[in-house]
């Protein structure tokens, strides 16, 4: 890997930051609600932000 930009670094911190509170958030709504299609929905957000945590991650290693 190349090295990154301080200001390269500090957008990928910010940018797992909020994938890591949307993955959160969604679980905790999809665990709230009694729709199964809402807590589907939901829950797909979840994974799907924390496939994009991960994906950003791996610029950090």
């Amino acid at each position: 890997m190349s090295n990154i930009s301080e200001l390269d670094l500090q957008n990928l911190r910010h940018l797992i930051g909020g994938y890591d509170t949307t993955h959160c958030k969604m679980q905790a709504y999809a665990q709230e609600t009694k729709d199964p299609e809402i807590r589907q929905f939901f829950e797909k957000g979840a994974r799907s932000a924390m496939d994009n945590k991960q994906q950003l991650m791996k610029f950090l290693n």
